[in-house]
């Protein structure tokens, strides 16, 4: 089945769209510090790389896929010392998320996933409470697959299951196969690892980058990433999302 991009459609042809068996994906990133070598919109290339990979596979199941435009900012508190990051009030992504999926619902598009790859946790917490305010007020279901929460995150790679995964071997890899003009690899390839865990700094309460041992924006190991690695994780977050998709299309609906 085919996948639209809707922002470069009609609004006769998205009238026309046979949306009973349709998933829309919308890519959430963020606006903020990704170590010297990484570009600020990084967590907005994996997204897109994500849904993109899931938009495939959703097709070859004899979905309609949606492709929506980004949403390239959020709440980015750990990073909001560093220049460049944009930190947005995470109840202004709520409300956005709420708003979009209750227009999906108008059309009778029955599932909304969401491909996210920004790990700030007042970001996560931005969209858990906008999937429980979607399914209390629209009747769509929406796919969310939280790369924190089992089972997804333990589908990854080692580097991003130890927490230290910002801006390093994962993510760095990730860009170097979805955008690699965009890495700056003299930088990266001088950086040493920082084997510093986010996750285990969030967790004692830590709440900044410098906190928690990241005073260059990065946590992991960017100078061993590769291409390779990035295509096997883009595709393996395409089936996160997709598998999340199915789940939520096949489960009732919200009453």
């Amino acid at each position: 089945m085919p996948i639209h991009r809707l922002n470069q459609m009609t609004w006769t042809e998205v009238e026309a769209l046979e949306k009973s068996r349709m998933v829309a994906l919308l890519a959430v990133g963020a606006i903020e510090a990704h170590g010297p070598h990484l570009p600020l919109d990084t967590d907005g290339i994996i997204a897109a790389s994500m849904a993109a990979a899931a938009a495939q596979i959703l097709s070859l199941e004899n979905l309609e896929v949606l492709l929506m435009p980004p949403l390239e900012y959020s709440a980015a508190r750990f990073a909001a010392d560093f220049p460049g990051t944009i930190s947005i009030d995470p109840e202004i992504l709520r409300a956005l998320l709420t708003d979009i999926a209750e227009n999906l619902s108008r059309w009778q598009i029955p599932v909304l996933g969401l491909a996210n790859a920004h790990l700030d946790p007042t970001h996560l917490r931005s969209l858990h409470d906008a999937v429980d305010a979607i399914e209390d007020r629209a009747p769509i279901r929406v796919a969310f697959p939280d790369l924190t929460r089992k089972p997804w995150g333990t589908r990854l790679t080692d580097e991003f299951k130890s927490g230290a995964c910002h801006a390093g071997q994962f993510e760095s890899s990730i860009i170097l196969a979805a955008s690699p003009e965009r890495v700056r690899n003299d930088k990266r390839m001088e950086l040493a690892p920082n084997q510093r865990s986010l996750s285990e700094a969030i967790g004692a309460g830590v709440s900044t980058f410098e906190e928690a041992g990241g005073p260059d924006a990065y946590f992991g190991d960017p100078a061993a990433a590769t291409a390779n690695e990035g295509l096997e994780t883009i595709e393996t977050l395409g089936k996160i999302l997709a598998e999340a998709a199915l789940e939520a299309l096949n489960r009732p609906e919200s009453v």
